[in-house]
């Protein structure tokens, strides 16, 4: 029997690791090739991992809440065929059968790599508990100059959101070196002092984690949050701490669209397939701004603005929970209206059926939510870190309005709307945020209801 090694496939950029939420599979089970495993979750979405071969389980080297890095091994499945995992490692034990010597180089190598590997690992399951973010390149620099968790965690990162950089642990250590700062002794003798304070409070502090809110009038009902919200919770918060956010509201006649959509919206869907609604047609005019507006598809990264080259919109849906998420339209500047309906329809989809994949939320530019799906007039959305704005559609409704006509002014009846636009003012101005809203209103009143789709 061949033995495989199950790993953490690659998810997407920037997602270097995942939560194991849930074990479909236990010891012993029988496994077809592409069928699902165990169920993962990162910072973003919920997944699944396929086996890539059919076998028995024989192991699963972590647990159920478990932080595992991408490419790390999470269980080995017993496939039928010889005693090797690969017919490369068949070949390599052949080439090697005439050269003793040779094999127990290669043997020491390897006992070697081993060792080198389980090092880090171990120190990376340690960092793992902390409540900062370090690279594995700086977990790795750190492993070999001896820096311990403490050191890490006190040290001044000037990455995003204080994270430590490769450039600050290298001057670290140099300063280090130099008795610029303190030793590592003498860094854990004071957080030693420090730590020793509180113990008097520890047990009660302990209790007090431990027990179960208890109901005063007895008829609440206490829910812990799950772990979605816990993300969306710090994410939230993260973002009102580190954008200085400020608002424009503009009122917009989309009566035109609304007027084409009722005209073409049974002729779109017989053609296309796909259910016509109000997004992907706000989509196309944020996306035709952007363009106008390139200060506005930015992120922030410390002190440096990163001004970006794709437009990608993100668009704000439900979880089948009932908690938000944000899919991205890449590209969207390059699709015509049939292409955003498509796109605006496929991710809204599969993120009520919990089917996105990583790389869906990867590489936002700017994020747009449709506050008027639950009948608000307006809103103030919070910014979708990194990035500097967010738009939010407001409900459209029939209002009496001015109306201006050559042989003099009436009132009328018209479908209007709020557009909200939050945007970090300290990268985005006011007249830059206003004149990116009111450019997104002139394209959706200036619409052409004699358009084809």
């Amino acid at each position: 029997m061949a033995r495989f090694e199950l790993k953490l496939p690659k998810m997407g950029e920037s997602v270097a690791e995942a939560t194991i939420t849930n074990w479909l599979k236990e010891v012993g089970d029988k496994i077809e090739a592409d069928e699902a495993v165990l169920e993962i979750a990162t910072d973003k979405v919920d997944s699944e991992v396929p086996s890539e071969v059919s076998g028995i389980l024989v192991e699963q080297l972590f647990g159920k809440d478990d932080l595992v890095q991408v490419g790390q091994t999470i269980a080995i499945i017993e496939t039928e065929g010889g005693e090797t995992t690969a017919p490369e490692a068949v070949n390599a034990v052949q080439e090697t059968a005439d050269v003793p010597a040779e094999a127990t180089e290669i043997e020491k190598s390897i006992e070697e790599v081993k060792e080198t590997v389980s090092s880090t690992q171990d120190f990376s399951r340690e960092t793992s508990g902390s409540d900062k973010f370090f690279s594995p390149l700086v977990k790795n620099i750190a492993k070999e100059e001896g820096i311990s968790l403490n050191e890490l965690e006190n040290m001044s990162g000037s990455g995003k959101d204080g994270r430590v950089t490769k450039e600050d642990i290298l001057k670290y250590i140099e300063d280090r070196k130099s008795g610029a700062v303190q030793t590592p002794k003498a860094v854990e003798e004071t957080l030693k002092l420090v730590a020793e304070a509180p113990k008097a409070v520890e047990p009660a502090v302990q209790k007090s984690q431990q027990a179960v809110p208890v109901s005063v009038n007895g008829g609440d009902e206490i829910v812990e949050m799950d772990r979605m919200r816990k993300l969306i919770s710090g994410y939230m918060t993260a973002s009102v701490q580190t954008s200085a956010h400020v608002q424009s509201f503009i009122e917009v006649d989309v009566t035109n669209i609304v007027k084409w959509r009722d005209k073409v919206k049974t002729a779109f869907e017989k053609r296309e397939g796909e259910k016509l609604t109000f997004t992907p047609i706000m989509m196309e005019a944020v996306a035709k701004a952007l363009k106008d507006f390139p200060g506005m598809n930015i992120s922030v990264d410390g002190d440096y603005i990163i001004k970006k080259k794709n437009i990608n919109l993100g668009m704000a849906a439900a979880l089948p929970n009932g908690n938000l998420i944000v899919p991205v339209i890449k590209n969207a500047d390059q699709l015509n209206l049939v292409g955003m309906a498509k796109a605006v329809n496929d991710l809204g989809n599969r993120a009520k059926a919990g089917k996105l994949k990583p790389d869906d939320t990867q590489g936002g530019t700017y994020t747009v939510t449709n506050v008027g799906t639950f009948g608000s007039v307006f809103g103030t959305p919070i910014i979708n870190q990194p990035q500097v704005g967010i738009l939010a559609l407001g409900a459209i409704r029939k209002v009496p309005a001015v109306i201006e006509t050559p042989e003099g002014d009436f009132i009328g009846i018209r479908q209007k709307m709020f557009l909200s636009h939050s945007y970090d003012h300290r990268v985005v101005d006011g007249a830059l945020g206003g004149s990116f809203v009111k450019r997104v209103a002139e394209y959706l009143e200036a619409f052409d209801v004699d358009r084809d789709f």
